[in-house]
């Protein structure tokens, strides 16, 4: 597919320390930035930073900054107002902001420790409340003493250096977004200002967005890629409000999220696959009738395979609220091309019904049963194409193949990572090109196909399961896996592959939500029903099936199923006592 890039909506300026001046000094005393906080008080205490406001308190932080253009520093503070301070801060002091989270995100320190390994920040800027955590963090890495700390609420007075920070340029590096590690340990993509607007425009025109009339609603990670684009650096770009929580309120009560997005008109968020499934199991009935979602613009879903029976049931729960089905944008991106890709028009989401065998073998076909999946929309202002990943062959319309992508929002490489760098962001196409450049493409690793213009994912590479010579999508699997018993938690199913005598096997890791009370002849006729159920509609034999409480199927930064660590787990023997046969 090839969509050559247009002419694409201005931002307010090439860098992103431009675009904060201009609206401070065009717009200063118009809202920037709200931060609803719900820690500290549950009905949301609202605190907004004015534009003038935000680039003050950016420039006091940047200003405390002891480091020299290029350096890295590391955002590590709670989801909050201090956070987008703390990350254009460092980008204003002419840094590399490298996006992070605080140390007391539970589980995800050994991530923490490895990325700050990777990119060996100069600086950390974190908050008041959680300097003392960040210390202690660092003095357990070596030559971690040696990293500045700046508490982004309360910078050092007076200036920590004595050279000026310079302007960048649109060719600078602007920020390290660390990719999730769903199939490999993190790597941080080295995003240029360049990258990042032209990404903001592309979805922009993408989706619709009128900055003039919208607002932006996240709970996101703001140390995610979607989270960042969405609730930080497109409202910079473009001018428009930006309202954040964090996604712990999101967990306690997701109707929080709902709420705001009604407070706003012309509102605009997204969310992962499992976040429409949360909103509309958790949100009671009562509830949904004062909500005013008809003020919603648009939400985009996206970060993983996007569940047509998850999207239907949201509509449904939501249909009175004002939301209509044409309100949810399903999307397809990755950190490599700074996040969005691919999204759909305004229409209601397309769903098609692939044959299972046909998908398997490399071609498209519809059928009346089989695996559904969810159109994700067209590129804009970018090349996507389906190619054959051994060949470097571009392939017809109707052929599974990996997605490749092209253009101005592609970042550079992984940081000093050279070879990975070349084999990813560096693929060259062979063959006929049908007016596509040949080079350079980033492989994604995602496997995909265009079928009637738009393009449907269908799993990872890494991920699918060959077994017998054929081809089966994990996601596939999971849900026949999960509609064996009510209490298989939805989304929480690992399929994968190990070495088995002469083949690769399949095996299943599922979450059951009545685990501790399940006897042993309760697990081995449930796992009897997943086997069945598993053969029946996929012709393929499992070699195990393991039932565990809910907690212990590994997830990545957004929210996906880790098969890979998943699998690491099973052959560890992690799962030993859970084992089903």
């Amino acid at each position: 597919m090839s969509l050559a890039p247009e002419n694409l909506p201005a931002t307010a300026g090439p860098t992103l320390p431009a675009c904060l001046r201009h609206w401070a000094d065009t717009g200063g005393d118009r809202p920037a930035l709200t931060f609803a906080d719900f820690a500290t008080d549950r009905a949301g205490r609202r605190r907004t930073l004015t534009w003038k406001q935000l680039r003050d308190r950016v420039d006091a932080v940047a200003g405390a900054l002891p480091v020299r253009p290029g350096d890295r520093v590391a955002v590590l503070c709670p989801q909050s107002a201090d956070y987008v301070v703390a990350f254009l801060g460092a980008i204003t002091a002419g840094a590399i902001a490298v996006p992070l989270f605080d140390p007391g995100l539970p589980g995800h320190a050994g991530r923490l420790a490895a990325v700050l390994t990777d990119c060996s920040p100069t600086a950390v800027i974190t908050t008041s409340a959680t300097e003392d955590a960040v210390h202690e963090f660092l003095a357990g890495l070596p030559g971690g003493e040696r990293v500045a700390v700046v508490a982004a609420d309360k910078p050092s007075e007076g200036p920590a250096r004595a050279w000026p920070a310079p302007d960048p340029v649109p060719d600078d590096v602007a920020y390290l977004q660390y990719t999730s590690g769903s199939t490999r340990s993190p790597a941080g993509v080295v995003l240029t200002h360049a990258n990042v607007l032209a990404n903001v425009g592309q979805a922009v025109r993408g989706l619709g967005i009128d900055p003039a009339a919208g607002t932006t609603v996240s709970w996101l990670p703001l140390f995610h890629d979607m989270g960042l684009v969405l609730g930080l650096i497109t409202p910079l770009a473009t001018g428009m409000r930006s309202v954040l929580m964090d996604p712990l309120a999101f967990i306690e009560r997701p109707l929080r999220w709902l709420e705001l997005l009604g407070d706003f008109n012309g509102s605009w968020s997204a969310a992962p696959n499992f976040a429409f499934h949360y909103a509309a199991s958790r949100v009671r009935e009562e509830d949904r009738a004062k909500l005013r979602l008809d003020r919603v613009a648009a939400i985009v879903n996206g970060a993983e395979p996007i569940n047509p029976d998850v999207l239907a049931r949201f509509h449904t729960a939501f249909a009175d609220s004002g939301y209509l089905p044409e309100k949810t944008r399903p999307a397809y991106g990755l950190a490599e091309a700074t996040v969005f890709v691919t999204t759909g028009p305004g229409v209601p989401p397309r769903v098609t019904t692939f044959d299972r065998a046909a998908l398997g073998a490399g071609t498209a076909r519809q059928a009346d049963d089989g695996l559904r999946l969810v159109a994700c929309g067209v590129p804009v202002g970018q090349h996507v194409a389906l190619v054959d990943p051994e060949t470097g062959v571009a392939l017809e319309d109707g052929s599974v193949g990996e997605i490749w992508v092209h253009g101005p929002n592609v970042g550079t490489g992984y940081w000093e990572k050279p070879l990975e760098s070349t084999e990813t962001f560096g693929a060259r196409l062979t063959g006929a090109h049908d007016g596509l450049p040949e080079a350079p493409w980033l492989r994604t690793g995602d496997l995909g196909v265009r079928y009637d213009g738009e393009v449907y994912i269908a799993g990872r590479i890494k991920d699918l399961l060959i077994v017998d010579g054929r081809n089966h999508y994990p996601q596939d699997v999971e849900a026949t896996a999960a509609a064996a018993d009510r209490d298989i938690r939805p989304g929480s199913v690992a399929a994968f592959a190990v070495e088995g005598a002469d083949t690769e096997a399949a095996v299943i890791v599922a979450e059951h939500r009545g685990h501790t009370d399940l006897t042993t002849a309760d697990e081995q006729a449930l796992a009897v029903s997943i086997r069945r159920l598993v053969s029946d509609a996929h012709g393929l034999a499992l070699r195990d099936v393991v039932l565990v409480p809910a907690g212990l199927v590994p997830r990545t930064s957004s929210g996906k199923i880790a098969r890979g660590a998943c699998r690491d787990r099973y052959l560890a023997g992690d799962y030993g006592k859970a084992l089903v046969r």
